[in-house]
């Protein structure tokens, strides 16, 4: 019996690529391992959008050649955004990896084992579902090229799925005993733009909330540019849409949100914010930010933070500016801003934002809130709210799976904790 161990760094698209690739090489017969050195087949699923996660994956080849010296015929792949068309560069940089597949293109790896005879036996394929939730990728691609980004580099440029074959692979999750979604997309409210009829995102929630079983849906990453109002709407009027929304503004100056090519200005984030909260009462809003780009001053920092301590989001995703290349900045932008004080900027964010969350989820202390149980962690029950808050709780009662009602006794910055009412 042949065995696979699959290594995921990035973000939730990147997540969803490896639960579809887990689903792929399970149903090819193959059968997860525990450790590289257990499996006959190893796969790492790469993110490049920072340094840091390009660091890690490098780190992680690095340690595999370890592996493949102790056992020659063990199979190395690499696959996510650090592979690019210059696959021979790539082999140059890392010998000892076999095969090179870049996102969702299942059917070069699949090529490539059959070339190499290393299909095991094939059995009935079975969709893994591991949680009561689930992400799916609804759009694929970028067409923004933000000065910062590679991700359309990478990804390529926007293509949305039909409707249709959403409805299908959701109602099949549900089938499984998966409860909330999470559509994906790199800018997931474009959805729907490049196809003949022109549905949008708040077409494809009606369309998913009326299917028996499913209890939530979410969705991200959402560009400010193409928050409709349809879309807002549909979040309100939908039993099943949870009132989150993540919608990163990635700087609080219009000059730096000119230079990064985002589209909008300051004001009209804060205007669209306004008119969320006025339309969807309790909505929970999280945000993206990156300091350090290239040219920030100590002013338009302050801008930034400022507008984090103004609109008060649940959560704030901070990250230094790093250059990837291949992106305009990188190409054009020489980066000023040096690394400490990046550190610096990052840091002050992230403890401004502490205090924030901190008053916010203090709120709900004494409060019954519905939380979606997806696992057990040191011995207790935790799960999400509707608004994405991580709870805790015990109960000797088998949770798992199912929607149960906690009261809050507890509550710091990034969880909560409860007691489960009967």
């Amino acid at each position: 019996m042949a065995h696979y161990y699959l290594w995921t760094i990035g973000c939730q698209m990147n997540r969803a690529d490896s639960e579809r690739l887990a689903a792929y090489l399970d149903g090819m017969g193959y059968k997860p391992a525990a450790s590289p050195e257990a499996a006959d087949l190893v796969l790492l699923n790469s993110c490049v959008v920072r340094q840091s996660a390009e660091d890690r994956v490098t780190h992680q080849l690095d340690c595999l050649k370890a592996v493949k010296e102790a056992n020659p015929k063990v199979a190395i792949g690499l696959t996510g955004c650090l592979v690019d068309s210059n696959a021979a560069e790539l082999k140059q940089r890392f010998p000892h990896v076999d095969v090179f597949f870049g996102p969702q293109a299942l059917g070069n790896l699949e090529e490539w084992l059959s070339t190499r005879g290393a299909l095991p036996e094939r059995e009935a394929p079975v969709l893994a579902v591991r949680f009561p939730t689930a992400f799916v990728p609804v759009i694929q691609g970028c067409d923004s090229f933000c000065t910062y980004c590679i991700v359309p580099f990478r990804r390529g440029r926007e293509k949305s799925r039909p409707i249709a074959d959403i409805a299908c692979e959701v109602r099949e999750l549900v089938r499984r005993g998966v409860k909330e979604v999470t559509l994906l997309g790199q800018k997931v409210d474009a959805y729907g733009h490049d196809l003949p009829e022109k549905p949008d995102l708040a077409d494809l929630l009606t369309e998913l909330n009326g299917i028996d079983g499913l209890v939530r849906l979410r969705f991200l990453t959402s560009h400010p540019n193409h928050m409709s109002g349809r879309i807002i709407e549909a979040v309100a009027s939908l039993d099943k849409a949870c009132e989150h929304i993540n919608l990163p503004v990635q700087a609080g100056d219009d000059e730096v949100l000119k230079a990064m090519r985002r589209g909008y200005r300051v004001g009209d984030y804060r205007k669209l914010i306004d008119r969320i909260r006025s339309v969807i009462p309790g909505v929970a809003l999280t945000t993206d930010v990156i300091v350090g780009f290239p040219g920030e001053s100590d002013e338009q920092f302050r801008h930034t933070l400022d507008l984090v301590k103004e609109i008060r989001f649940d959560a704030v995703h901070v990250a230094a500016y790093s250059r990837r290349p291949g992106t305009w900045a990188t190409r054009h932008l020489k980066d000023a801003v040096r690394s400490p004080i990046k550190r610096d900027r990052k840091r002050l964010v992230e403890a401004a934002q502490a205090e924030i969350a901190q008053g916010i989820n203090t709120r709900l202390v004494g409060q019954a809130v519905e939380v979606l149980v997806e696992g057990k962690e040191k011995g207790r029950w935790q799960g999400r709210t509707r608004t994405d808050k991580l709870v805790f709780f015990s109960d000797p009662v088998d949770r798992a799976g199912q929607l149960a009602q906690v009261k809050i006794d507890r509550a710091g910055p990034w969880w909560l904790e409860g007691l489960a009412q009967r």
